[in-house]
């Protein structure tokens, strides 16, 4: 019996090494895929923020009703661009995700563009209008040209009606440690002067916008929509590699203490056995006396 138990105790020693090997591996190269993806958001993200944060105050500032970017609608179709990961393994990131979107979102006048092949295959399985874009479901391909062409469509959908608002949703990545799911509405936009800083009876900054504030951002807001995607890809594909990099490195140190355990089961076990055999010759000597 003490046989087969130590056999048993050590087949499953090596296929928990076997398993940490794997989780070792996939640290290594979600902490390789992370430095470069921390590197883009911490390049991108001020020039990001400046623009969203630009463009805001000049819809708060913007007087030009006709401008079809800025004008205020009934929200009867609202377009939420899911942005989740391309592979599991990464703990919570893409659960949490969608935890908060579906806590963000209206069943019955949401539509869903999701980006990633996790979010594909979750919208695929839910109750949820959802419009899959061809040639989008991978994050990690996604560079600032295609976020443009997105960008584009996105722009066409709402200026032919089809949609009201466009949000993104995505993650922003903290620390490594710390990746928090956000909301934020790209189009309309329609900002109150309160809600971006911008006192009465001022324009924005000293600057003069010719012919108008109105036609300036007609023409710039399609590439302020596609420089926002990228900026939210970059946030989220940083995140889901933090998150994979944690979950990983604990999975690993979850391996180490069974084989710790396991193998102190074994030596015990194996002790057992040579006490079992030594009490057995002991006992048979004494009887042959």
């Amino acid at each position: 019996m003490a046989g087969a138990g130590m056999r048993d105790v050590k087949r499953r020693i090596k296929s928990v090494e076997s398993t940490m090997q794997i989780t070792k591996a996939m640290q290594l190269v979600a902490s390789s895929k992370l430095r470069r993806a921390k590197e883009r958001v911490e390049t991108a993200r001020p020039y990001f923020t400046t623009l969203y944060n630009t463009i805001c105050m000049m819809a708060a500032g913007n007087t030009d009703t006709t401008n079809v970017y800025t004008r205020s609608r009934v929200r009867n179709r609202v377009a939420y661009v899911v942005i989740a990961g391309d592979r599991g393994l990464a703990g919570g990131y893409n659960t949490n995700l969608f935890k908060f979107a579906a806590a963000t979102m209206e069943k019955e006048t949401a539509v869903v563009i999701p980006l990633g092949k996790r979010s594909v295959d979750y919208f695929a399985h839910r109750d949820y209008e959802t419009r899959v874009l061809e040639g989008y479901s991978a994050v990690e391909s996604m560079d600032l040209e295609r976020c443009f062409e997105l960008a584009r469509l996105l722009t066409e959908l709402f200026r032919s009606g089809e949609v009201d608002e466009v949000n993104l949703v995505y993650t922003e990545f903290v620390s490594m440690l710390s990746q928090v799911p956000t909301s934020r509405k790209i189009l309309p936009l329609s900002f109150t002067r309160e809600e971006v800083g911008l006192e009465e009876g001022k324009s924005f900054g000293n600057a003069e916008f010719d012919p108008s504030i109105g036609d300036v951002m007609a023409k710039i807001i399609p590439q302020f929509v596609g420089g926002m995607i990228f900026g939210a890809i970059s946030e989220s594909y940083a995140s889901e590699q933090g998150a994979r990099r944690t979950a990983m490195e604990a999975a690993s140190d979850n391996a180490e203490e069974m084989i710790s355990s396991l193998s102190l089961q074994y030596n015990r076990a194996r002790q057992g056995a040579i006490t079992q055999e030594i009490t057995e010759i002991s006992g048979g000597f004494e009887a042959l006396r």
